[in-house]
Formats: structure tokens, C-alpha cells, sequence
């Protein structure tokens, strides 16, 4: 299912459009505007030997990426006491950096879990507990690799049709079972179809979240949808991508939707950090 957005937010208010792109079935609404997020440290980087590391990413049709910088000793995206949750769709950095995203949790392809294990690529799962529930512990070894479970509601409504007990159901519920499932009870929200308003981020900053997280790019199948008008990544940019397999990839599995994401960011000379690194 496609989301569509307008409008986001980063640092004060902005205006702006934001396009694209999320999970199961179809559907649209457009966004808002407003501020932004902070924590979680990752894994170290690996330590393989280079001719191992490069014969992994050979196997997947990709090279190798350059290493991630070290996070900043202060977070660029802060959390204020008694403010509004903040809602980003990038991260502040001059640093040729971007953030990989994967929404939902529908597809539960095991080759992906092998991809991931051998590439070592940082990533956050936004899980939306009607796409996982079948199957909980297909993300638990994405978990044991540094990467993040982050909330994306228990049925992935559009929120702004809801009221403010059903948004409220809708976050809380899904940080319960979450934190549940995996140990660790998830800091990041993600409104299905990119769709939030002020109810929205009261529910998240009652139900204990500390940030509501955008795009600015979403990944199809070989090619990605871009928010600006320049049709490039920039310096921060956070992905979107999803857990989906052949059939809603026309035929095509989710490793073959990542390596050509992958591709994408390291052509344009980005390499991929760890957002949980600078939230």
C-alpha cells in the first residue's frame, strides 16, 4: 500500500511537500508540518577482514560501502522537556549520510535475514502488529544485529480519521505488545501513510515515544521517489522501504528491492549510519 504526505517537519516549522510511499493495500491522505527527535547506540562496525567483507557484498551484486562516520558526541535532533514530540523527516548533518528504514513487517523472507547478517547494513524496523503477528520472531535476529523495533500501531489506520482514544489505542497498544515481543520497548513512531496530526502526537508523547519519523525518499522496486524536486538524496536523508516479496513486488523479492536501493544511495556517494545514532 502506497502512503502519499504533505508537508514536514524539521528543526521550527517548515513548509514543504513530502511524497511518497508505504505497506499493505492502498492508500493516501496527505501530512502536516512541524519540528524534531534522541538514542540507541548501534553495534560497533564490523571488523571483517576487507577481502571477506568485499566477497559478501560481491554475492549480492553490490561493493562494499565506505564506513559510517562516528555519531556525534551530541545528538543533532534533541528532545524538549514538555514540548510537542518532534517530527522529522532528516536528520541535521552536513555528512554524506543516509538513514535505511523498513516499515510494516508483512514479508518474512528468510534470505533477507541472510543478506543483512553478511552486509551488516544499519537499518530501523517501523513493525505494524497485524503484519507481524503470524510471525514474531522472524525479526528477532534483525534485533540481534544492532537494529532497532520501532512502533507503526497495532492496524495500521490512517490516524487522522481517528479520535483521540483510538490513536491513543492504536500507539500504546502496539508499544505494549512490542516491548513484549522483543525486550525493549520502542522510542520512534511512524504514523501509517506518513498521516499525523495533534491528537497523533499526543498519543505518542502520552504512550511514552519520544519522536514521530517522516521520509524523504521511498523505495519501489528498482527505483526510489523523491520528495525534492532535484531528485537527489541529500546529506540526512531518511529512507522508506518495506517488508514485501514478490507479489507486491511484481514478481521481484525484497533482496533484489534492497540491493537496488543500496545501489542507489552508494551512486550517488552516500553511505548508510544508524538513525537510532543520532535521535
Amino acid at each position: 500500500m502506497r502512503k502519499k504526505v504533505a508537508g514536514l517537519v524539521l528543526g521550527s516549522v517548515l513548509g514543504g511537500a513530502l511524497i511518497a510511499g508505504c505497506t499493505s493495500g492502498s492508500g493516501s491522505g496527505p501530512g502536516e508540518t512541524h519540528t524534531p527527535a534522541a538514542s540507541a547506540p548501534g553495534k560497533a562496525p564490523s571488523t571483517a577482514h576487507p577481502d571477506a567483507r568485499a566477497a559478501a557484498f560481491r554475492k549480492w551484486g553490490l561493493k562494499p560501502f565506505a564506513p559510517a562516520p562516528a555519531p556525534p558526541a551530541i545528538k543533532p535532533v534533541k528532545i524538549v522537556p514538555g514540548a510537542p514530540v518532534p517530527v522529522i523527516s532528516e536528520i541535521p548533518t552536513k555528512k554524506k549520510i543516509v538513514f535505511v528504514t523498513f516499515d510494516d513487517g508483512a514479508e518474512k523472507d528468510p534470505k533477507f535475514v541472510a543478506m543483512m547478517k553478511e552486509l551488516k547494513i544499519p537499518f530501523t524496523m517501523f513493525l505494524m502488529n497485524d503484519a507481524i503477528r503470524s510471525d514474531y520472531g522472524y525479526f528477532k535476529p534483525l534485533q540481534a544485529l544492532g537494529n532497532r523495533i520501532e512502533n507503526h500501531t497495532l492496524h495500521h489506520p490512517n490516524m487522522r480519521t481517528l479520535g483521540a482514544a483510538a490513536q491513543k489505542n492504536e500507539v500504546c497498544g502496539q508499544e505494549t505488545k512490542l516491548t513484549a515481543e522483543y525486550g525493549s520497548a520502542p522510542r520512534l513512531f511512524r504514523p501509517p501513510y506518513g498521516n499525523w496530526n495533534a491528537g497523533t502526537r499526543a498519543a505518542v508523547k502520552d504512550c511514552g515515544l519520544k519522536a514521530i519519523v517522516l521520509w524523504r525518499e521511498s523505495m519501489q522496486i528498482k527505483n526510489m521517489q523523491y520528495q525534492r524536486t532535484d531528485k537527489k538524496l541529500h546529506p540526512g536523508d531518511i529512507i522508506l522501504a518495506h517488508f514485501r516479496g514478490p507479489t507486491e513486488l511484481k514478481g521481484h523479492s525484497m533482496t533484489e528491492m534492497t540491493a537496488n536501493m543500496l545501489r542507489h544511495i552508494q551512486k550517488q556517494g552516500f553511505t548508510v549510519a544508524r538513525l537510532e545514532d543520532y535521535l
